[in-house]
């Protein structure tokens, strides 16, 4: 049995989106009622219908011709970007472990450790170079170790699908690089106004935010903490929470190496639009999908605590 992408119902016998390759229900079934990211270039878009003997074919009334018609790209559901709708999840995942990979696997072969000079220059966010603007982004993506980003990617892979499906690619996209970096910023500048240095590095403000969408939507999608300690979404995302606040108050905003701000900014930007989107009547899938495709088996996925010296 699957389960409809647009509002979670079970369905013996669904609908495959032909275009964007989405498993709805009876009442979603049809592009308008899903809101298909294909409705709009159902126009020819691949120019089958083009003669190729006269401009004004595709040109009605000679208008001037725009960047998006000169640019031999087919950007669309069928063209070679067209990968990256629905996917975004997965470029995330990708970009993070390229990333690692040139912090600790590329740049050491050449002398420069993760800890040296120029990966500090080019992926870490500190409160003393604040206006490395790269890095407000590159820190999102850069992990202090390998079970940092081994957690990070778990989280992502297993929630991220479901808020990518719900909210599209592009807001998606939005969402989590909006989120990282204004966790990441939070931090930093916090720590700048007490006159503190801090650096932070990972994607833990972006997960937060997920997690904190998904809390919202549907608060009691149950979920395994560390793959076999089972509880409601809500109760482990308040736990996070109250560490990151407990762990504050009592040992300051780096304690234990950990960005906690950055982390309570992160779910923070998440809580306030999975309110947003279920004020406008969305909701959550009632369980979780083994990789968040359409149609895959079940399989819930847990968090991990953050490790030193990231979040």
């Amino acid at each position: 049995m699957a389960q409809c992408d647009r509002c979670g119902a079970h369905e013996n016998l669904p609908y495959r989106c032909g275009r964007c390759g989405g498993v709805y229900c009876a009442s979603h079934r049809l592009p308008e009622n899903h809101d298909c990211p294909g409705l709009q270039e159902w126009q020819d878009p691949d120019g089958i219908f083009d003669s190729g003997f006269d401009d004004s074919v595709d040109n009605p009334g000679g208008r001037e011709r725009t960047v998006r018609d000169r640019v031999p790209i087919n950007t669309g559901t069928g063209g070679p970007l067209g990968y990256f709708r629905n996917n975004m999840t997965y470029v995330f995942l990708l970009l993070m472990w390229v990333t690692f990979s040139l912090q600790f696997l590329l740049l050491p072969l050449f002398g420069f450790g993760p800890t040296s000079a120029l990966s500090t220059y080019l992926f870490v966010l500190q409160s003393n170079d604040i206006t490395h603007v790269w890095t407000w982004v590159t820190s999102v993506f850069a992990h202090g170790s390998v079970g940092h980003i081994v957690m990070n990617s778990i989280v992502l892979y297993f929630f991220g699908p479901i808020v990518e499906r719900k909210v599209g690619s592009r807001n998606f996209t939005i969402l989590f690089l909006t989120s990282g970096v204004v966790a990441g910023l939070a931090q930093v500048g916090a720590s700048l106004l007490l006159g503190e240095f801090s650096a932070v590095v990972g994607a833990s403000g972006a997960i937060m935010a997920i997690l904190g969408v998904l809390t919202v939507l549907n608060p009691q999608l149950r979920v395994l903490l560390f793959f076999f300690i089972p509880m409601p979404l809500w109760l482990l995302t308040l736990g996070f929470a109250a560490i990151s606040v407990g762990v504050v108050g009592i040992g300051g905003l780096g304690a234990g190496g950990i960005a906690h701000l950055a982390h309570l900014a992160g779910l923070f930007i998440g809580l306030a639009y999975g309110e947003k989107l279920r004020r406008e009547g969305e909701r959550a899938p009632d369980q979780l999908r083994f990789g968040g495709g359409p149609g895959g088996p079940g399989g819930p996925g847990g968090p991990g605590g953050p490790g030193r010296g990231r979040f």
